[in-house]
Order: structure tokens, then C-alpha cells, then sequence
């Protein structure tokens, strides 16, 4: 019912057509959104602070640039793995790491268009549950963001209007002989209500559904990171990507724990089914966006 009874679903009911609003909910995913704790809610993981870490594993650093910044830690556990169509594992922890700027060259950025950077600049480590695991300090240069627990609460998302999933279920809602229900979707009061919803969450951080973006496509910018370059077969490559990717995590700005990406922005980590099976995090795609 969470799928059919949220607000995504509701406001096609309303402003959509049967056959547009049938497959609109169609496309919706459930995701788990993080928010700040409140009293008696369970806590299911936390952003900044120092990390709990194996010894064996060192912390992470971008090869010529210096270390990244701990952002944050997610209990698998404690989660509502069942509720999602995201293979997350039942236990253990996702620690994510990000070159921030705090260390090296001013001017270094980590950018989808540039893989290197992608692939340097950011980390996803996956701790088991048995691991002994020590809490670490963040290496000289680096400031620790404050603490902030985290809750847990279910919420349904849909593929913003350039996705491959949206595309495949309306077409280019831009293109003028759009289906009638593509165009409803685009610049209406549909449209509108969505935005309504969307605000009503930041800030943006989330496990699993869609990515919320800022600027476009976060599914097609990251896939970037797989297959670069601007000629057809690349593109092609990107595309097919894109629609397999499913979002691992999404961390936006956030006043309370003294994180801002760019303006306002979100930081994307995205993976492909087949190496969230097989739980190689080190393969997930990473992009970032910003008003």
C-alpha cells in the first residue's frame, strides 16, 4: 500500500489521465529516507563523526590528492531490507567517504566526466557484522564533520522526467508529438506537485528507489564513469547502463551536520545490480549535483 496510497500516486490520480496515471504508479520504487533522529525512534546509522573500521582496512585516500572525509555510516541491520527492491545485504554497515576539498588543490573537484576522479574521490566500504572493528580518527588535515544520528522511514519515489525508465513508459515528454500523457507530465500541475512532495524531504538523503536530482539524470551521469567518451556506442552503452542502476545511497546537504555540496547540492552513489549481488561496493558510480 505504501506505493499506491503516497502522495507520488495520488497527485497522478489527480492530474493525469487513467492510462498515464496507471503507468506513472507503475514506475514508483520504495526507498528508505534518512532523517535526523527524533526521541524513541530507532537509530539506523548516523552521519559524520569518527568511523568504527577493521584495522585491516586503511583509510581511504585519493592517490596524489590526500585523504577523504568520513560522511557517514549506515546499519544494513537495521534497516527495512525487506521492504525494498534494493539486494542490500541483512547485516553489517555502508561506510561512504568523499574527497571534500578539506585537503590538496583547491580546485580539485571530483566530476562524473572525469572517471578518474569518480573512482579516487569518493569510497563505498561494506564492514560484516563480525568484524572487529576499532573507531577511527580522521588523518591529519581532515576535520570531522559533527555527529548526527540518523531514523529510518519508507517512502515511494519516481524516476524524474529523463530517466530511462520514464522514457521507456511515456517517451520524451519534451518532444511536441509527445503521447498526450507524456506532455501532462511536463510543466503542469503535476509536475508542480511533485516538486511540492520533493521539497518536503530535503534534506535529501536516501537509501535505494530513485536518485532525486538536481540537474538531470544522476543514473546517466554516473554511468558515465563506466563508459566515457561522446561517440554513439558509448552513449548506447550509457543508456542500457543507466536503466540497470540502482541507487546504493544519496547524502544531500544538511545544516545540522555541517555538509554542503557546491550550492545546496547531493552527492549520488549508484550501483549495478549485478555488483550489489555480489557485494562489490568498490564498483559503485558516483556523481554529484548542485543548484
Amino acid at each position: 500500500m505504501l506505493i499506491a496510497d503516497s502522495d507520488l500516486a495520488v497527485a497522478a490520480r489527480q492530474y493525469l489521465d487513467a492510462e498515464g496515471a496507471a503507468a506513472w504508479t507503475g514506475l514508483l520504487r520504495p526507498a528508505v529516507r534518512l532523517c535526523a533522529l527524533s526521541p524513541g525512534e530507532q537509530v539506523v546509522g548516523y552521519l559524520g563523526g569518527d568511523p568504527l573500521l577493521p584495522d585491516d582496512i586503511e583509510w581511504p585516500e585519493w592517490e596524489g590528492q590526500g585523504p577523504l572525509a568520513f560522511l557517514g555510516a549506515i546499519d544494513c541491520g537495521s534497516l527495512p531490507v525487506g521492504e525494498l527492491d534494493l539486494a542490500l545485504p541483512t547485516d553489517g554497515a555502508l561506510l561512504f567517504f568523499y574527497f571534500d576539498g578539506q585537503v590538496g588543490d583547491d580546485d580539485t573537484t571530483v566530476d562524473y566526466w572525469r572517471p578518474e576522479s569518480t573512482r579516487g574521490g569518493s569510497r563505498v566500504i561494506y564492514v560484516s557484522a563480525d568484524a572487529e572493528m576499532t573507531q577511527r580518527q580522521a588523518p591529519e588535515g581532515i576535520t570531522a564533520y559533527p555527529m548526527l544520528p540518523l531514523a529510518a522511514e519508507l517512502i515511494a519515489t519516481a524516476p524524474d522526467f529523463e530517466h530511462p525508465a520514464f522514457r521507456a513508459a511515456f517517451g520524451d515528454p519534451y518532444d511536441p508529438d509527445a503521447s498526450p500523457s507524456a506532455q501532462a507530465t511536463v510543466g503542469s500541475e503535476f509536475s508542480a506537485a511533485l516538486d511540492t512532495v520533493r521539497r518536503g524531504r530535503a534534506p535529501y538523503h536516501q537509501i535505494g528507489g530513485y536518485a532525486q536530482p538536481i540537474q538531470g539524470s544522476a543514473e546517466t551521469e554516473a554511468a558515465y564513469g563506466r563508459f566515457p567518451g561522446n561517440d554513439d556506442e558509448a552513449s548506447k552503452q550509457r543508456e542500457e547502463l543507466a536503466g540497470r542502476l540502482v541507487l546504493l545511497a544519496q547524502l544531500g546537504s544538511d545544516g545540522d551536520a555541517s555538509m554542503s555540496w557546491g550550492d545546496t547540492g547531493t552527492l549520488y552513489w549508484l550501483i549495478d545490480p549485478d555488483d550489489l549481488a555480489a557485494r562489490r561496493f568498490e564498483a559503485a558510480l558516483f556523481t554529484w549535483q548542485s543548484h
